[in-house]
């Protein structure tokens, strides 16, 4: 009878202990569920967006384009490639206040990365080019940088025969400006750096970047950078004017043809040092920074865009915590230096 009573009990506690146990098993369950919904709600809301995985690439068109990128022939004097100023090792960019063509022609703005272009929705600081096929022929065609013209490409590749068996196997029309363009736009689509540390924390790796770029990067919206820099590319989404608060230029002085912005194209004065907001993806690989190349650290950049847009002078803890925030944008890609 005492073992009857005693194996009872066991059973008794046993089973309590189960119905805690599974209890609990469902709490963690509902916890996780929560925590991932919360994540991505979180993630919902944020005026920045991971960079996604380029979509339907033509491959054969794309290595068509990365052999016309790095080929000098579409210079005049067969010694400048788009390379020569996109250099994809560096950050996608030369370093350079001003890019240097044929004949060692300089430039007259800072040369913009090539990372990413294709999430921008204009091409060029003015955005004279609407798509990545016409922001070719800007540089084939500028006299300080290829000089050259269709004409002059075409007949030069027309030479090479792995060149016209390339193009005629990829495109209907064979070697044609319009295949160019398409080549080397179809190639800079694949240009994207995705799976930074910071996209990587967006997706719920909070261990992904340091406490000071967490700080930094709520800094950054809470002084209002982010109204000009969101979305996947952290820019490149829309115009803004250099000097909203104070008058950049009067104080940079030399004005330039080049400081007008997109005032050159429109010739309507509400564009007058009007420029295309640019991407703040790979930033840390990519200084000087500004159309002029006038600021030689992050540090700068941000103190300026500060004053000039905000109207605020950023103290040095909160400037150091927004430049760890930029630190954490460097994304990846087969090219970049790590």
């Amino acid at each position: 009878m005492e073992y009857r009573v005693l194996i009872q009990s066991l059973v008794q506690v046993f089973q309590r202990r189960l119905v805690l146990y599974l209890m609990m098993f469902l709490i963690l369950l509902i916890r996780a569920e929560y925590s991932a919904s919360a994540t991505a709600i979180e993630y919902s809301v944020e005026p920045i967006s991971p960079i996604s995985e380029p979509q339907n690439i033509d491959a054969a068109r794309a290595a068509l384009g990365e052999r016309l990128f790095n080929d000098p022939r579409l210079s005049s004097d067969d010694t400048v490639s788009c390379a020569n100023c996109h250099v994809l090792s560096a950050g996608g960019d030369d370093g350079l206040v001003h890019s240097f063509g044929v004949n060692g022609a300089e430039g007259v703005i800072n040369s913009p990365t090539v990372y990413n272009s294709s999430l921008n929705f204009v091409q060029f600081w003015d955005g004279r080019a609407p798509t990545l096929e016409e922001q070719v022929v800007g540089p084939v065609h500028n006299p300080i940088e290829m000089a050259s013209n269709w004409v002059q490409v075409i007949g030069k590749l027309n030479q090479d025969p792995e060149y016209v068996s390339q193009f005629r196997s990829v495109f209907s029309e064979g070697l044609t400006a319009e295949s160019i363009k398409s080549a080397l736009a179809e190639y800079e689509r694949t240009l994207v750096t995705p799976d930074s540390p910071f996209d990587r924390y967006l997706k719920g790796n909070h261990t992904a970047i340091s406490a000071d770029a967490k700080e930094g990067y709520r800094l950054f919206k809470s002084y209002g950078c982010s109204s000009c820099h969101q979305g996947q590319s952290v820019g490149g989404n829309m115009y803004e004017k250099m000097g909203i608060f104070h008058d950049y230029f009067a104080d940079r002085g030399n004005v330039t043809d080049a400081d007008l912005g997109r005032f050159n194209l429109t010739r309507e004065e509400l564009h007058r040092y009007e420029f295309k907001v640019p991407s703040l993806r790979n930033i840390a690989l990519t200084a000087p920074y500004f159309h002029d190349g006038s600021a030689k650290s992050l540090g700068q950049a941000v103190r300026t865009m500060g004053w000039y847009q905000l109207g605020r002078r950023i103290p040095d803890d909160d400037v150091k915590n927004i430049v760890a925030f930029l630190e954490s944008l460097t994304g990846q890609h087969k090219d970049l230096a790590q």
